[in-house]
C-alpha cells in the first residue's frame, strides 16, 4: 500500500511516490499518446497522487501538460498537479520574456489551459539560478489570491537561491535533485527545508536511470535528454564515473534487493518526508516505481547504503 504523509506545511497527504512526466513528452524517445495515457493511469492504479509536469517539457513544447491534462480529466480533485514555468520557448528559439508580473500570469494561464484545469496545486520557478525573484513572487501571489494557484515554490538546487525565494517566508515547495548518486542536499538544503516548513520534491531519484543499474559503458542512448553520455560527448567522463559509483552500491544490496526500488526508497526515507518524482515512459514501468512507496528504508538498511 502507498504511503501518504504531510507534504510539508501544505495541510494535504501526498504520496510518497509521484509521477515525473518530463518522460511521456517524446524528449526522452518517441511516447504515442495511449503509452503516455496509459503510464499515468498505472501511477494512478498504484495510489500515486501527485503528478510533477514543467510549460516547457515535450516536443512541442507543453505537450507533457497536454497530455497529463487529458489523462487526469475527471479525477482531478483526487490528485495534486504541480508545474513549472521559466522556460518556455527557449529550447525552440524564443523563450517566454519574463519582465513583468503580468508574463507570469500569462505562463501560468497558458498552463492552466493545457492542464485542462482551473487551479494548478503548486506552481513553481523553473530557472534554479535565478538571482532576483521578485517578478516571480509578485505574480505568483496574484495568481494565489485569485485561486488560479494554491502554493508555489522553486526548482533549484541551491540554498542560497532557495533562501532568496523564500525572503517573505511564502515558499510552501521546493523541487530538488538529490539521490544515492547526490547526497549534497542533506548537508544543508534538506534540513532548512524541514526547519522552514517547506514540502520537498526529489527529481532525478534515479540520476536519470542510472540507478535502475541497467547502463554500463557500451550503453548507447537515442533520446536528447542523454545523448552526451555517447562516447565523445561533453557528459561521458562523468557518466563512466556514475556508471562506476552504481556497480559499487550493487554490492551493497542484498541478493534479492531491486536496484530502482532501493534508489527511490532511500530518498522518501529522509526525515523531509520528500515525495520522489521518477520519470516513466511505460505503464509497467510507472507501476514498479510507485510500488517502491509501499515502505520506508530501516535504520541498518540506510547505514548500509551510506557507507
Amino acid at each position: 500500500m502507498m504511503i501518504y504523509r504531510g507534504f510539508g506545511s501544505t495541510g494535504w497527504k501526498a504520496s510518497a511516490i509521484g509521477l515525473g512526466t518530463w518522460n511521456i513528452g517524446n524528449q526522452w524517445g518517441e511516447v504515442d499518446d495511449e503509452t503516455a495515457y496509459a503510464t499515468i493511469r498505472a501511477s494512478l492504479d498504484q495510489g500515486v497522487n501527485l503528478f510533477d509536469t514543467a510549460e516547457s517539457y515535450g516536443i512541442p513544447n507543453g505537450l507533457s501538460e497536454q497530455r497529463l491534462g487529458k489523462a487526469l480529466s475527471g479525477l482531478r480533485h483526487n490528485t495534486y498537479i504541480v508545474t513549472k514555468i521559466g522556460h518556455f520557448g527557449k529550447r525552440t528559439g524564443q523563450g517566454v520574456p519574463l519582465t513583468t508580473p503580468d508574463m507570469i500570469r500569462l505562463c501560468a494561464h497558458a498552463s492552466l489551459h493545457r492542464l485542462r484545469t482551473d487551479w494548478i496545486d503548486v506552481l513553481l520557478c523553473h530557472i534554479g539560478d535565478i538571482q532576483d525573484p521578485s517578478v516571480f513572487l509578485e505574480g505568483f501571489e496574484i495568481l494565489k489570491r485569485d485561486g488560479e494557484i494554491r502554493e508555489y515554490g522553486i526548482s533549484t538546487n541551491s540554498l542560497e537561491v532557495l533562501k532568496r525565494f523564500n525572503a517573505n517566508g511564502t515558499c510552501r515547495v521546493v523541487e530538488v535533485e538529490y539521490s544515492l548518486l547526490n547526497r549534497q542536499p542533506e548537508e544543508e538544503f534538506l534540513p532548512y527545508c524541514e526547519d522552514n516548513g517547506i514540502a520537498v520534491l526529489i527529481r532525478g531519484p534515479l540520476a536519470m536511470g542510472l540507478l535502475s543499474g541497467k547502463y554500463s559503458e557500451a550503453s548507447v542512448f537515442t533520446d536528447s535528454v542523454r545523448n552526451s553520455w555517447n562516447t565523445d560527448g561533453a557528459g561521458r567522463k562523468q557518466f563512466e564515473e556514475r556508471v562506476q559509483r552504481v556497480k559499487q552500491l550493487k554490492q551493497r544490496l542484498e541478493q534479492d534487493e531491486d536496484m530502482a526500488t532501493t534508489a527511490l526508497r532511500y530518498v522518501i526515507s529522509h526525515p523531509t518526508a520528500a515525495v520522489a518524482i521518477p520519470g516513466a515512459k511505460s505503464p509497467e514501468q510507472a507501476a514498479a516505481n510507485a510500488k517502491a512507496g509501499d515502505r520506508l528504508l530501516t535504520a541498518q538498511e540506510l547505514g548500509r547504503l551510506k557507507q
